[in-house]
């Protein structure tokens, strides 16, 4: 089995790093032996150096280091990083990870795993984050999108409100082919008349104001995609002229005579129950049978929780850039507030989370209290949750206090490690213990802190 894997892949450069010299020496060589280029480091400092020198296709990385986020941070730009152990990483996002214990064939599985994983982000560069993951959820309505998108289907993507439905929309009509444009239309924004007018045009004369012939966006979407969000909203007369241009795709601009024939692809969206809305008399039964013909729902980001640490990282690098300020990731305190979240405000609630420690914080992690009060559970309680979304993970809140608790004690021992875990009563090795959980490097404090 190992000989099948080595074999499969071409001679790669590798960086084997790991707080205990001797282990990454010793599979540097293992790895040396398949035919790959492999060297060890046993610090981040060391690693740091090493990328610096020579170009790295694999980072392995022992995710338990103290200073783990360092070298993920430095290996973003330098090559793909697999974790291992997993389980001992929660903070440090990789490309691949190995679950604990480490087997020879599991690592060189995770490797090849990593390197199809840069591949896929290579080939759809272009995906919105909101479509990103690897949850099982979230692969079912990939696997939807990549059966029907180049075909004429009409589409009807459900979800709550936030988990990307006018994403999914843009992905479906990049992966179909179609050269025309992309062309949404919010309809719950627009009165009947103004919608109307703003889906299938008007001519000259057709209402006070309407001072000269105006093409609809029906007809701006002809060869490409139209994407009508939140169609429930639509009155009872606006679904009747709905359902006829998605019967015949052909309609007449308001106030004119001359029939347009057009060739869209139609997605609609909507976040509650089209079935619930027919059957109260509020939504056409001869409507909702046309409409839904493919019906794709997007996941709830609570449900795929899994996919949190990899969309944050992914929002973390944006903001920052828009910052203007280097931030290398989240300590675990923060990642753990982040993955215990429920998420009402779905993956947009993510985004702005994440953005705004981005922008508020000031260290080279975003920590507990960088994050906005809701998602650390400081937030207002739903009303029906029996105060359970509000209630904060014990850990995350107990992070913020127990951080403070340790800077405090090392400004009073004038940064002396030994002197400040005496005061709080425990000893070096349990601070240490206690820096490392909160992602702290205390290697890195100075007193001019």
């Amino acid at each position: 089995m190992i000989d099948s894997l080595s074999h499969a892949s071409s001679a790669m450069r590798l960086l084997v790093v790991d707080d205990d010299r001797r282990q990454a020496s010793h599979l540097a060589q293992w790895l040396c032996g398949l035919g790959h280029h492999a060297s060890a480091a046993g610090t981040a400092a060391e690693a740091v150096q090493a990328l610096a020198r020579a170009a790295c296709d694999v980072i392995i990385l022992d995710g338990a280091m103290a200073d783990a986020q360092r070298v993920a941070a430095a290996a973003r730009g330098a090559g793909l990083l697999v974790l291992l152990p997993a389980a001992e990483a929660p903070a440090v996002v990789g490309d691949a990870a190995v679950a604990s214990p480490v087997r020879d064939a599991d690592l060189l599985a995770a490797i090849d795993q990593a390197r199809s994983a840069a591949a896929d982000r290579a080939a759809g560069a272009s995906v919105a984050p909101a479509v990103l993951g690897s949850h099982p959820a979230l692969r079912r309505v990939l696997e939807v999108v990549g059966r029907i998108a180049t075909t004429p289907a009409t589409v009807l993507v459900t979800g709550e409100s936030g988990t990307g439905k006018s994403l999914l929309a843009r992905e479906i009509h990049r992966a179909s082919g179609r050269t025309g444009r992309f062309v949404e239309v919010a309809c719950g924004a627009l009165s009947e008349t103004l919608l109307e007018s703003e889906l299938f045009g008007h001519v000259a004369g057709a209402f006070t104001g309407a001072t000269a012939d105006r093409e609809g966006r029906f007809l701006q979407a002809h060869g490409g995609t139209i994407f009508l969000d939140e169609i429930a909203t639509a009155t009872p007369a606006m679904q009747v002229k709905l359902l006829r241009v998605l019967q015949d795709m052909a309609f007449e601009p308001v106030g004119g005579s001359r029939t347009h024939a057009v060739d869209a692809r139609v997605i609609l969206a909507t976040h509650e129950s089209l079935e619930q809305l027919v059957a109260d008399g509020r939504f056409r039964a001869d409507l909702y049978w046309r409409i839904n013909v493919v019906t794709v729902e997007m996941p709830p980001l609570r449900s795929r929780s899994s996919d949190i640490p990899f969309l944050a990282a992914h929002f973390l690098a944006a903001a920052a850039a828009k910052a203007g300020r280097r931030v290398e990731g989240f300590t675990p305190a923060a990642l753990e507030a982040l993955v215990s979240h429920g998420w009402p405000g779905n993956v947009r609630e993510l985004e702005h989370a994440v953005a705004r420690a981005a922008f508020l914080g000031r260290e080279s992690l975003v920590d507990v209290c960088d994050l906005p009060p809701a998602v650390i559970g400081r937030g207002p309680v739903a009303a029906g949750d029996g105060g359970q979304r509000g209630a904060p993970p014990l850990k995350a809140a107990m992070a913020v206090p127990e951080r403070q608790l340790i800077l405090e004690a090392l400004e009073r021992s004038n940064w002396r490690r030994d002197a400040a875990a005496r005061a709080l009563g425990i000893n070096r090795t349990t601070l240490y213990k206690k820096a490392k959980r909160l992602g702290m490097n205390l290697a890195d404090l100075a007193p001019d802190r």
